[in-house]
């Protein structure tokens, strides 16, 4: 009997059976993937643990957040309603006061009424000392204790002087350095060169400019003079010459450098 194929058709494979076990295929597993999948892992349990953690310590958690909330509101608040007015109304107390002291600056003569009346106040407007009291740890009132320094200088009263003008802090180039050498024409003016002499080369070393460090070098060096150290007092006067030369202390320092040799 003939045999054909059909077109197309295909003589089906047999079935290659292996006992009735199954032939896995060879997987290989990428060094990298394994290493990658123990970090998630790992990443998973530590997540886990964190959640845990929070879960457990949540209301300690919601404390903690809620008092620095509460803090920082308290601080704004503070600021906002305390700090704030009573800044403008310290700023605008010292306005006569800064006035009175201002006329006795540029007064000619019989200055010192206009002193105390900068720093006593006067028609119920407070003066520099009230200021700087009531006022304290504000910046008007911090300011206050520099004019009221100033002030006590000028009428004499160098005691006074110096207590007000230690109580002065100020990162102002000029006033923080003017204040400190204030303080040394008080201890001059009470006959202690020593304590004096100490303030003016502390204020020639702040901030050093070509306004405030000559003035303060050249009231050092004649200090120094006066106290018989020649040697300082040269010391002193020759930097006025070398790096201060165009200012009006560098003008007139040779003389002294002179005396100083």
């Amino acid at each position: 009997m003939a045999t054909y194929n059909k077109r197309g058709y295909k003589t089906p494979k047999e079935k290659v059976e292996n006992d009735g076990a199954f032939i896995e295929a060879d997987v290989k597993v990428d060094e990298k993937d394994s290493t990658t999948a123990g970090v998630f892992n790992s990443l998973d349990q530590t997540a886990s643990k964190t959640e845990e953690w929070v879960a457990r310590n949540q209301k300690y958690i919601f404390g903690v957040v809620a008092v620095i909330a509460l803090v920082t509101v308290s601080y704004l608040m503070y600021q906002k309603f305390i700090v704030q007015p009573k800044e403008d109304e310290a700023t605008s107390e010292m306005f006569e006061a800064q006035q009175n002291f201002q006329k006795a600056v540029d007064a000619t003569k019989s200055t010192d009424s206009l002193f105390n009346l900068a720093l006593n106040g006067e028609k119920g407007k407070f003066g520099f000392k009230a200021i700087a009291d009531k006022y304290s740890g504000t910046a008007a009132g911090n300011l206050a204790n520099y004019y009221a320094g100033m002030a006590y200088l000028n009428t004499g009263k160098y005691a006074e002087a110096i207590t007000s003008l230690e109580s002065f802090k100020s990162d102002d180039m000029i006033l923080s350095v003017l204040a400190v050498g204030a303080i040394g024409d008080a201890y001059a003016q009470k006959k202690q060169p020593t304590e004096a002499l100490a303030q003016y080369v502390k204020a020639s070393e702040m901030n050093r400019n070509d306004l405030t460090t000559p003035r303060f070098l050249l009231k050092a060096g004649q200090t120094s003079l006066a106290l018989g150290k020649k040697a300082d007092a040269l010391k002193y006067f020759t930097e006025i010459k070398e790096k201060y030369e165009t200012t009006p202390e560098g003008s007139s320092v040779d003389a002294l450098i002179g005396l100083a040799q």
